[in-house]
């Protein structure tokens, strides 16, 4: 009865941000109903809101139940919150602050519980964070073509973070189930809380089978111009993140460019890839490009484990047959073949050009990637 209590009586704007931090901790992949939530506010009523580092202790303490929760939480909670310099200038504080700031917390936590974020300037700093959130989350949405040039490095960053806690998804050992393999101790006292800490459900862990092999194949020409650019900054970011990731450029021809995705900085990477001969913005000839890889590269590349990804429009200036038969020999090497398409989230679209009509009958998954959120939906694909 007390917890409920902690929604009703700190319904103000700090009640409202807590919660629409849980929501935005839950979209990036951390665990949490409503039983979360509501410790969350209790820890935030317990500790006030004048130490931003007290509360990312007590925040991470009440939500995170495993170890890769924990060490995902920080990274959330900066990029809800605020600036990561702020954090840090807040970490050098001196002990005698850090102790005044803590016997504080009971004239925060009266304010909270009275639905009131307190000053003017927290009411304003609680303005910015969720300000911060929705632009955030307009950029995740934002069509690539549509977006502007001072978008990119904040969009860059976003697509980082998010392809890191992917990639320590995707490469955990263990997957949580409900039946079968080793007792999972700590999920299952987890699961029980909200049941009065009776164990009734038991949680077990199975070993996750290896991540797959990843071999992506970029549409540089004309027609993808508006999407190429910051879909071979995904690749290199995924090349980053991911172990096992080979990758190629085409338009009338195919270049193999994994050795020049592993620069330090992505400058160094793009600076490097201008240099390429290969057509950027020219023709496309999609079955001669794949002709290209079953002749040179299938060999050593197409194996049981391998997903086989192709960024393209689909916008085809060779034969149709030729599409085909060439993806039905990749289909015959691979696990699985992805194909994404920009075009796909346009709600008018739909793939009658005589290239993309060929492919589809190959093609597993197919799907729209104009979006970083649409690219982050190729984790439930690998």
């Amino acid at each position: 009865m007390q917890r409920s209590n902690v929604l009703a009586e700190g319904s103000g704007d700090a009640a409202r941000t807590m919660v629409a931090f849980c929501r935005y901790a839950r979209a990036q992949g951390l665990a949490g109903g409503v039983q979360v939530t509501l410790g969350m506010l209790g820890a935030a009523l317990c500790l006030g809101l004048a130490n931003r580092e007290t509360l990312r202790f007590g925040l991470r303490a009440a939500m995170c139940s495993s170890k890769d929760e924990w060490d995902s939480f920080d990274e959330i909670f900066e990029t809800f919150f605020g600036d990561p310099v702020e954090a840090k200038h807040s970490q050098r504080l001196s002990r005698r602050q850090q102790r005044r700031t803590i016997d504080d917390s009971d004239r925060n936590r009266s304010t909270l519980m009275s639905g009131a974020v307190g000053d003017r300037q927290a009411e304003d700093q609680g303005s910015q964070e969720v300000a911060g959130a929705s632009e955030r989350e307009r950029l995740r949405k934002a069509d690539f073509s549509t977006l502007r040039q001072d978008d990119l490095a904040v969009l860059e960053t976003i697509a980082r973070r998010l392809l890191r806690q992917m990639s320590a998804r995707l490469s955990r050992r263990h997957r949580m189930t409900i039946s079968g393999g080793r007792l999972d101790l700590r999920r299952t006292i987890h699961h029980s809380i909200s049941r009065g800490g009776d164990p009734m459900d038991l949680r077990y862990r199975k070993r996750k089978p290896r991540p797959n092999r990843l071999v992506i194949l970029l549409d540089i020409s004309g027609s993808m111009s508006p999407y190429s650019l910051f879909l071979m900054r995904f690749v290199y970011v995924l090349q980053k993140h991911f172990k096992q990731v080979t990758a190629f450029l085409f338009s009338t021809d195919l270049v193999e460019i994994t050795h020049l995705l592993r620069a330090a900085r992505l400058a160094d990477a793009l600076r490097s890839l201008s240099q390429l001969t290969t057509g950027w913005s020219g023709g496309t000839k999609i079955g001669a490009s794949l002709s290209d890889f079953n002749r040179l590269h299938a060999r050593k590349l197409g194996r049981a484990d391998t997903v086989f990804l192709i960024l393209s429009d689909g916008w085809d200036t060779g034969e149709p047959e030729m599409l085909a038969a060439e993806l039905a020999a990749v289909k015959h090497r691979v696990h699985k073949l992805i194909w994404l398409n920009p075009l796909l989230g346009l709600a008018d679209y739909r793939p009658i050009t005589r290239g993309m009509s060929a492919a589809l009958p190959h093609v597993d998954v197919f799907a729209p990637a104009h979006n970083l959120e649409s690219l982050m939906a190729l984790e439930r694909h690998l």
